[in-house]
């Protein structure tokens, strides 16, 4: 009989006291600004998460059932060219998309280690507990923090890593950041190391601003409800009813850009941050860009990170990509 191999669960979080002030500082640099914005991160507390799943479903969001598609279709290719014996994910969340790579790693005898990285801890926990009892013999080490500032904070790799960063996050990064941030990524690699991103491709824009714009209304709610974080979080007095949802895409720039348009004039106050701003009528908000990206901007990129592109993975339609990277 062969024996049983034994799984181990070990979960760390960086998330220090002084970290709950991210939010804070983040929304009092964005709207003391000529023109007001905030980081699309904190579009997700628990009830923006819950919108976001709901967005995925729906059939103008075309993204997530498209990237799931295509690492259904290459999965196996993917684990065989990094040889990989680790998956590192970034902003793992469900972990939903990840276990076709896992299950990829396991077919091929090679999975040994699962690292979930995501600023929930209640989300790595789950994560954990749930995979560890799916993949026996298999080692999670879940790390809780942000992974723009606790990246070197991931454990030493045990062999081949394959880090993985899906689901289109790299757009939301102006260029100058996201090549920062790429370059971050680098440096986490092992010797032998991959990159596998997700990345969203020009195309059609009616096809792109309909997934911004959904039939249901379902994008504009989770917009709005940024607000509701930032009155409940830092005690603001927004009236959500007086922003509308807009969306739409920067041909010149070939982004994606949500905002939130007042109706009318108001005076809002931030009683945590002892700040009082004011939006004129029809004033926008920008919560979010999602860079759309050809194959040259997307080779560009990497190469400016010290990164080279090994392959390029596509649907039949050209909707979405991901690439597998690796230390140039």
């Amino acid at each position: 009989m062969e024996p049983t191999l034994e799984s181990t669960v070990e979960i760390r979080s960086y998330l220090g006291p002084g970290d709950e002030r991210t939010l804070a500082d983040d929304v009092l640099d964005g709207l003391t600004r000529p023109f007001k914005e905030l980081q699309p991160k904190h579009f997700y507390d628990a009830r923006g998460s819950e919108l976001f799943d709901a967005i995925c479903e729906l059939p103008e969001y075309y993204q997530t059932r498209t990237e799931r598609l295509i690492l259904e279709s290459h999965a196996a290719d993917i684990v065989a060219s990094s040889g990989a014996v680790e998956l590192v994910e970034l902003g793992s969340g469900s972990a939903s998309k990840t276990r076709v790579l896992l299950d990829a790693m396991r077919s091929a005898g090679t999975l040994e280690r699962y690292v979930p990285f995501d600023v929930s801890a209640t989300t790595v926990h789950e994560a954990a507990q749930t995979l560890v009892a799916e993949y026996p013999g298999m080692s999670v080490h879940g790390v809780v923090g942000d992974f723009e500032r606790h990246l070197k904070h991931l454990p030493e790799p045990i062999g081949p890593r394959l880090v993985a960063f899906l689901g289109g996050t790299l757009g939301n990064f102006p260029p100058g950041s996201r090549r920062r941030f790429l370059r971050g990524l680098r440096k986490v690699l092992s010797a032998d190391g991959y990159l596998l991103l997700g990345t969203d491709l020009v195309k059609d824009p009616a096809i792109i601003e309909a997934a911004y714009n959904d039939s249901a209304g379902v994008t504009a709610q989770f917009n709005l409800n940024v607000l509701h974080v930032l009155n409940r979080e830092l005690h603001a007095n927004f009236d959500v009813d007086a922003f509308e949802h807009v969306a739409f895409f920067d041909r010149k720039r070939e982004w994606i850009e949500m905002r939130l348009r007042a109706t009318h004039a108001q005076h809002v106050r931030l009683g945590a941050l002892d700040l009082e701003i004011d939006f004129v009528a029809r004033e926008e908000l920008r919560t979010e860009i999602s860079a759309k990206f050809t194959p040259e901007r997307l080779k560009g990129d990497l190469r400016a990170a010290g990164l080279e592109l090994v392959e390029l993975y596509t649907d039949p339609q050209e909707l979405f990509a991901v690439s597998l990277s690796r230390r140039a």
